[in-house]
């Protein structure tokens, strides 16, 4: 869910990380050392945001009470992604047959319902005979398998043994000829999450994370509740749409802004944890949610009720500084730096402060220089535009196939609620394991690796029966396209260049949701055979792991700058290099003027979708013309 990475400042001697205890610099309450800290060559040069933070403190008091004021945001978008799966449930079902209504369900569908091909009986059709007749006879003993079939003629019955509750697809009926209508919905939710990045990115530009943050939320938690109220398919579509609004730009705003005032050697920790156990929590209790309250419309207050949370947020969380000193407000921006000072117990000379203004006024010209260049300049120029292609096909992929794992739960033969909770549950480890080996095994062969592997088990899951063998295999897909969902959008925002970085992320996260709109459609597939979404989900995982080796590596790259970076970034490179094997170490020590790519997540489940977070990154800086790369 983190911001993206850009080349920064390495740690002169005064920032090495050795001086640091907890995030705060030892020695800190010296004003002496605070006020020599800064040395002359940093005066001559830049010193951005991330320079001041280990002054204030990288991981203080301050930034610890924003990660724990995260909860309730990672809890709405969790509810907000998820919860349409359980208000559209739809439980086992078949012909309501009214001439047999004194029968038990059992017998009624014993009787009435034919079997089909697969051994079960059919749901949306039933025997044309004369039931009152045959009753009255005594012959109801057993159907005989050459009477006609009819469609369901006065509606079907519910079987709640194991889905406790009815939903609103019941209620409506939304089965058989209807059945693709919670499909149709789900994309219509979507396309509100295409239109709801623009809009609030665009507030979060204009206005501010704060009020984007507050809106998003607001507008999630009324549309949420709304849904309640539906009584018709289309008035479910409106509240679908505006509820996907709301996603998942609930929790990625708050996600910035934590990110923004954590230092970078914690950044990883921060981005991945935040989600490994909030995000993951969220998402295994909602199935038991929806379990115990068996009210599809009281499930629709419940998951609307955390993002009621965000009216609070003006007077708990603070305004990003680098939005405020990217809008020019560098002293109100300084101001919440000094809260953060009281709070972590740190001291920050005012010379320190003095450099940082100066500093923000010359990259602010600099970045109005850069906003001649459009997302249109990545397809100028051969290779760049290769790229750039194969990163959004890459990306569709990756979201259609998450998307896919996801919501085929549904379809894998087992109790559903506990199939999503242990699907859901695959987070963690993924996110524990991508944490201790993307900076050794680096973004392509991961990226590639973890999606051929979901492709090989969704396919191995249509090979068995289907059961708790399927769905193992299922599962074991569902891990291994966490990994790539986490990988996929940061490889994008280290390659593309910094002069239309974010714009072209953006790009590629709304044709994520362009190919998540599918998804729904792609799972509706098991009408026609249980096996054929696993088989589809299977082959994109395989050609898109195929596809990632086509990329450059940047695991200790620095990242391009300008496009002509951007266009001979990882020429030297060959497709079967792996970091682990084939690393190179210098003859004599290199002191780079820019660090290298480390495992600065870039975002998470859709974190970048608008020039907002060129603004919210670390400030690029252009190369003085010796230096260029």
């Amino acid at each position: 869910m983190p911001p993206h990475q850009e080349k920064v400042p390495c740690s002169t001697p005064e920032l090495d990380t050795s001086g640091y205890d907890n995030g705060a610099f030892v020695g800190e309450s010296s004003p002496e050392k605070s006020e020599n800290a800064v040395s002359e060559n940093e005066k001559n040069d830049s010193f951005e945001f991330d320079d001041l933070l280990p002054y204030i403190g990288e991981f203080g008091i301050y930034q610890k009470i924003l990660f724990v004021l995260m909860i309730p945001f990672a809890f709405s978008v969790a509810f907000v992604y998820f919860a349409q799966i359980f208000i559209t449930i739809v439980p086992e079902h078949w012909c309501w047959v009214p001439e047999l209504a004194n029968l038990t369900a059992e017998q009624r569908r014993a009787f009435a319902i034919p079997l089909g091909s697969d051994g079960r009986h059919d749901s949306c059709s039933m025997y044309d005979v004369n039931f009152t007749e045959l009753q009255s006879r005594g012959l109801l003993d057993k159907p005989d398998p050459s009477w006609k079939v009819v469609a369901c003629r006065h509606g079907w019955e519910y079987n709640y043994t194991e889905v406790p509750y009815s939903s609103i697809s019941t209620e409506q009926d939304w089965v058989c000829d209807n059945s693709a209508l919670p499909s149709t919905a789900q994309a219509i939710f979507f396309c509100g999450a295409i239109l709801g990045g623009l809009v609030f990115g665009w507030i979060a530009d204009r206005f501010g994370r704060i009020p984007a943050l507050v809106g998003t939320n607001v507008v999630g938690f009324v549309s949420g509740c709304a849904t309640a109220f539906c009584g018709s398919f289309w008035a479910f579509c409106v509240c679908r749409f505006i509820v996907g609004m709301a996603f998942d730009n609930c929790f990625t705003m708050m996600y910035i802004l934590v990110l923004e005032y954590v230092g970078p050697k914690w950044r990883t920790f921060v981005a991945n944890m935040s989600i490994a156990i909030f995000f993951t929590f969220a998402a295994s209790i909602l199935p038991w949610l929806a379990y115990y309250l068996a009210d599809w419309r009281l499930l629709c207050y419940v998951t609307s009720a955390p993002l009621a949370f965000a009216v609070l947020t003006p007077w708990l969380v603070p305004e990003s500084a680098r939005w405020l000193v990217s809008q020019g407000q560098t002293d109100k921006a300084i101001g919440i730096l000094r809260k953060f000072e009281r709070i972590n117990k740190t001291k920050v000379g005012e010379n320190i402060y003095e450099q940082f203004r100066s500093s923000c006024a010359k990259a602010q010209k600099e970045e109005d220089a850069d906003r001649t260049y459009t997302v249109l300049d990545l397809f100028k120029t051969p290779r760049l535009r290769k790229i750039t292609v194969v990163l959004i096909v890459l990306w569709m992929a990756i979201s259609l196939v998450f998307d896919g794992h996801v919501r085929n739960v549904e379809t894998l033969g087992l109790d559903v609620f506990l199939t999503f909770t242990v699907a859901s549950a695959t987070e963690f480890p993924a996110d524990t394991f991508l944490t201790l080996v993307l900076d050794v095994w680096g973004r392509r062969w991961l990226a590639s690796g973890s999606l051929i592997v979901s492709g090989v088990f969704s396919l191995l899951a249509t090979t068995v029966p289907m059961g708790i063998a399927s769905a193992t295999l299922a599962i074991c897909g569902r891990f291994a396209i966490n990994i790539s969902y986490n990988i996929g959008l940061q490889y994008a925002a280290e390659i593309l260049p910094t002069v239309v970085r974010a714009q072209g992320v953006a790009l590629i996260h709304i044709m994520g949701y362009v190919a998540s709109i599918i998804a729904p459609f792609v799972v509706y597939l098991a009408n026609i055979s249980a096996s054929l979404p696993l088989f589809i989900l299977g082959v994109l995982g395989i050609l898109g792991g195929i596809l990632a080796l086509f990329l450059p590596e940047t695991l200790d790259q620095e990242l391009p700058q300008t496009l002509q970076d951007g266009e001979n970034f990882g020429l030297g490179q060959k497709m079967w290099d792996f970091p682990c094997i084939n690393q190179k170490v210098p003859s004599t020590p290199v002191t780079p003027r820019f660090c290298r790519t480390s495992s600065l997540r870039a975002s998470f489940r859709g974190e970048v979708r608008s020039s907002m977070i060129n603004r919210s990154s670390i400030r690029s800086r252009k190369l003085p013309e010796n230096e260029a790369v």
